[in-house]
């Protein structure tokens, strides 16, 4: 099984959640900068005395492919103990099962491609 791990957190997380993951010696990832919105629907800032609503917050974009449930727990596990705050805006971990992956290099798949 190959199953898919995002994870969208605050940018000052960063270095934390990429230490963590390192920490448990998951290599593979792609790291993204986006700007998204949860409960928290943004906040208002004044610019030259004018009220501006800021509606996207910026927050960085983890998607990481492993080859197992078990790398999936201990992924997860690892992004929310490295991630966590307790503040609104913590970000959210996505998790789900790829259909195939393949390397353009070597056109292995599946598992292999993941090694």
């Amino acid at each position: 099984m190959i199953i898919k791990v995002e994870a969208i957190i605050r940018e000052d997380r960063f270095e934390d959640v990429k230490d963590a993951l390192n920490a448990i010696e998951v290599n593979g990832l792609t790291v993204s900068q986006v700007m998204g919105a949860g409960q928290s629907r943004g906040y208002k800032e004044y610019v030259r005395g004018s009220a501006v609503e800021i509606t996207l917050l910026p927050k960085v974009k983890f998607e990481i492919v492993v080859s197992s449930e078990e790398w999936e727990r201990k992924t997860i596990e690892a992004i929310k103990q490295a991630a966590f705050t307790g503040n609104v805006g913590d970000g959210k971990i996505f998790s789900y099962e790829l259909r195939s992956a393949t390397r353009i290099r070597t056109g292995e798949e599946g598992y292999d491609a993941l090694n």
